[in-house]
């Protein structure tokens, strides 16, 4: 049996148009391709960029690790201060807890008796105290608005500018009326907390005072501070290049759809990206390498569908010339040069609709398909073939069920193979129609009776143009186009097409479509 065009609805003058818009798009698609892309809008050649993809994420990267760092040293220091400030307020508090209970619960030595006098309780107090390095232990006695005698320990100085050297500290922490206080000068600063001593009358007032230099302590925090400083330093540069080295990794797979996308050509769309891994950018390239196969065969449909034209519509432009050049003056060859001429192209409109057909067939929307119930759909089929020739037709069988299908293109294949059965067959022979499940698939098949199909032929009937070896009876007159169709349509629904002998001779063609989603559906 042999592959037919089928006939569908449509007008030389949309053929002629669509053909046209169809090759001026290639023509545009192929400058677009091949063009060369190294210049801008005015003509002229593009600056390089030197803030690459790379860059920008080292920067940020930097940018984020410069702001983590320095907050982290930041904060330390902080908490290095406040720690100091909590220390030296304990130190304060615990000196002059322990001087007052000495001053409430303790006795003099020498007497006995309870301390009655500044002096000795002054003496005892700080003949048994140990300073710490920046700690000052003070006893004052004197009047107010005088500077006051001073009682220290009497061990080396290790402080300085103590507070004992500087009067003028000493008379305004004497005369304070708080407990505890800050001096500030500009020798150092001073936190100090006094216990006041009673006096009788007659006498002078008197003080214990503690007093703390927290420059060693704060030099310390900032010491510490400086350090982190240095260490993010360090951890900068390593960031630097680590990040550099980590961040080609990562873009390597985008420069390489760079390089890819600037080495394609309409004529070579065969480059791939290797893809390695699971993550964004293998799935950036994963992605990137499905554009491309949909290009190339957005191309290969392309340069397929304009060959196809241009070999099958040279013969009847031809065949129209040549009558047009010949053609007489009388109006019998005019005639019959008008049927000849309205005829091809009537054949011409054909074979653009057909090549149009196999063209949209690449298209995700190629198939709409709903839930179809498949009695009535082989039913309907049935009936409309009665009508191509007078044969002896039977509807087989038919399958109960309902599958999602596009019931007008499936219409379309079936059609077509019953028309093409009826070309290969005589007036009065047998072609059956049926539907069936099988294997957890649909078949959809028409049968005849003719010659059948040569085993040289099996293998291209199904491609564009190629017919089958002339046979006694067959009365083919179509451009090849038509199983080429019903295999577009089988292989839009997630199927195909085979072809099967029919007992007693003859040709089966079966559509073998999955009863589940096509795969035509999942495209949409």
């Amino acid at each position: 049996m042999t592959a037919e065009t089928a006939e569908t609805p449509g007008t030389p003058e949309t053929a002629t148009k669509t053909t046209a818009t169809t090759a001026a798009a290639a023509a545009g698609a192929t400058r677009t391709t091949t063009g060369p892309a190294t210049t801008d809008d005015t003509g002229s050649e593009p600056r390089r960029r030197w803030i690459t993809a790379r860059v920008r994420i080292l920067l940020w990267l930097l940018v984020v690790m410069t702001v983590a760092l320095t907050a982290v040293a930041a904060t330390t220091r902080s908490v290095l201060l406040r720690d100091v400030d909590h220390r030296i307020d304990a130190l304060l508090a615990q000196e002059t807890a322990e001087f007052t209970n000495l001053a409430r619960e303790g006795v003099d030595p020498h007497t006995g008796e309870r301390f009655t006098a500044p002096d000795p309780l002054l003496r005892l107090f700080l003949s048994r105290q140990y300073a710490d390095p920046d700690e000052e232990l003070l006893g004052l006695v004197g009047r107010p608005g005088e500077v006051p005698a001073k009682k220290e320990q009497s061990r080396e100085a290790r402080i300085d500018h103590p507070l004992a050297e500087d009067p003028a500290a000493l008379r305004a922490v004497f005369a304070s009326p708080d407990a505890t206080g800050t001096v500030h000068r500009d020798l150092g600063e001073i936190r100090w907390a006094k216990v006041e001593i009673g006096a009788g009358a007659g006498q002078p007032s008197a003080a214990f005072v503690v007093a703390f230099h927290p420059a060693g302590e704060q030099a310390k925090a900032g010491d510490v501070f400086t350090m982190l400083l240095a260490i993010s330093g360090v951890a900068l540069l390593m960031t630097t290049g680590i990040g550099w080295a980590v961040a080609g990794r990562i873009l390597r797979p985008v420069r390489l759809v760079r390089t890819t996308a600037a080495q394609l050509t309409e004529q070579d769309l065969t480059r791939r990206i290797p893809v390695q891994g699971r993550d964004d950018i293998a799935a950036l390239a994963e992605t990137f390498n499905g554009m491309l196969d949909r290009l190339e065969r957005a191309f290969a449909a392309q340069r397929e569908f304009v060959d196809d034209a241009g070999h099958e519509l040279r013969t009847p432009i031809t065949i129209v010339r040549g009558h047009l050049e010949l053609m007489g003056d009388g109006p019998g060859e005019r005639e019959e040069t008008v049927r000849i001429v309205t005829e091809e192209l009537d054949r011409m409109s054909r074979i653009v609709e057909d090549l149009l057909l196999l063209a949209k067939a690449e298209r995700p929307d190629f198939v709409a398909p709903e839930p179809v119930q498949l009695a009535e759909l082989t039913a309907d089929v049935f009936v409309k073939a009665r009508a191509l020739g007078d044969r002896a037709w039977r509807l087989v069988e038919v399958a109960d069920a309902e599958t999602p299908l596009d019931p007008q293109r499936i219409t379309q294949a079936m059609v077509q193979l019953a028309q093409n059965a009826v070309q290969h067959t005589a007036p009065g022979q047998r072609i059956g129609i049926g539907s069936r499940l099988r294997a957890g698939r649909v078949e959809l098949y028409v049968a005849d009776s003719g010659p059948g199909v040569q085993p040289q032929d099996a293998g291209v009937i199904f491609e564009r143009f190629r017919r089958g070896t002339a046979r006694r009876g067959s009365r083919a007159t179509g451009a090849g186009l038509g199983l080429a169709i019903v295999k577009a349509i089988a292989e839009s629904h997630g199927g195909g097409v085979e072809l099967r002998p029919t007992d007693g001779g003859g040709a089966t063609f079966v559509l073998v479509l999955p009863q589940g989603q096509p795969e035509g559906a999942e495209r949409q």
